[in-house]
């Protein structure tokens, strides 16, 4: 059988990262990685479906028992990719998901080389922040933190092997499927 594509994903709050995944993980050849985080649920996020929620002592058990691909702290808390069910979906031919931010996808840049990297940048910086107003769930001074956050996230996408611009989600859409085929004819083209 042969092995999924490791894709990891990484894109400033509210450029509609989310909302992009929705739609590509409707098809079965993905397996989505649900990260671990410290911070407490949003209104509406599940445990086990949007995030695995546990207390900051369980987290650092589990760094300390290196259960994790890869983990970092963002905005005050802890995020991460527990490796087993990772290991276990690419062994079964399935294109594992990461989403994670920045600093983690650079250390998975380290330890898997083979990872594939989709950066999901803003049209504009004021677009993100109009974005992040009309959610509601966050007070200015969040706001304002993430588009800082933002800025500096955006840094990173030249160390990405795609950026997908999200101006139209449709086009954004179709950009990560092209991405995704095209990585696995020249995966396909290595093996023959």
């Amino acid at each position: 059988m042969k092995k999924g594509l490791l894709i990891v994903v990484s894109a400033p709050s509210g450029c509609g990262k989310g909302t992009i995944l929705k739609q590509i993980l409707k098809d079965q050849k993905y397996y989505y990685s649900v990260s671990v985080t410290t911070r407490q649920p949003r209104h509406g996020e599940i445990d086990g479906v949007h995030y695995h929620f546990m207390q900051e002592a369980k987290f650092e058990e589990l760094i300390s028992q290196n259960a994790f691909l890869e983990y970092a702290k963002y905005c005050d808390h802890y995020y991460g990719s527990l490796l087993a069910p990772i290991e276990t979906n690419l062994a079964a031919g399935k294109h594992v998901i990461l989403e994670i931010e920045v600093k983690g996808a650079m250390q998975i840049r380290k330890l898997r080389p083979e990872a594939k990297f989709i950066f999901i940048a803003p049209p504009s910086i004021d677009i993100l922040r109009k974005r992040l107003e009309g959610r509601g769930t966050e007070d200015a001074e969040t706001i304002e933190k993430r588009v800082r956050q933002a800025e500096e996230e955006l840094a990173y996408q030249n160390q990405y092997d795609y950026c997908i611009i999200n101006d139209i989600l449709e086009h954004a859409i179709s950009d990560f499927q092209m991405i995704v085929r095209a990585e696995e004819l020249r995966t396909q083209s290595e093996n023959l």
